[in-house]
């Protein structure tokens, strides 16, 4: 049995996702933000790196709707993401970690302003704030997600932080 404090925990993650905060994560919260990003690190929507991160956020869309949308009218409400998504993905958080690869890899290849295959931690901050992530946590999870130290934040780093967020309530 999922506790109610779990529930809270996950359910307040949900707006994360809601990026137009209309009360429902639907697709076009997925390429908002990934507009958002691109805009952010002034990358163009048809360049390469656009191109894979329009696609990254569509393959995440598709899979969290494919876990979480249980009546099919293509956006998940909050009750939908506690009780469907998170509760199948709990036991199982490199599933969720697998959904979410194409667009976190996407994502740090446009915040890869050196390109060295990974961002750094100023960068990373960057795409906090644009996927919602209040300020004042911005620069403490970004400095966390560089586990080894190196002032970069790397894809293993990211995708499962990503996947312990969202699957893990502490």
């Amino acid at each position: 049995m999922v506790s109610s404090e779990y529930e809270r925990r996950i359910a307040a993650r949900f707006a994360t996702f809601d990026q137009d905060g209309n009360g429902y994560i639907d697709r076009e919260d997925f390429s908002g933000a990934a507009k958002a990003l691109l805009a952010e690190f002034g990358t163009a929507a048809r360049s390469d790196q656009g191109q894979a991160l329009y696609s990254g956020a569509e393959a995440f869309w598709q899979g969290m709707a494919g876990i979480a949308d249980r009546d099919g009218d293509q956006r998940i409400s909050r009750e939908e993401f506690v009780n469907s998504a998170v509760k199948r993905l709990r036991d199982n958080p490199s599933r969720f970690a697998e959904i979410a690869r194409p667009f976190l890899h996407a994502a740090l290849a446009v915040a890869d302003t050196d390109g060295t295959g990974a961002a750094t931690v100023t960068d990373t901050m960057r795409v906090l704030r644009i996927l919602g992530v209040q300020d004042d946590i911005c620069r403490t999870a970004a400095a966390a997600l560089d586990t080894d130290g190196d002032g970069r934040v790397g894809e293993e780093e990211i995708v499962l932080a990503f996947a312990r967020y969202f699957t893990v309530p502490e």
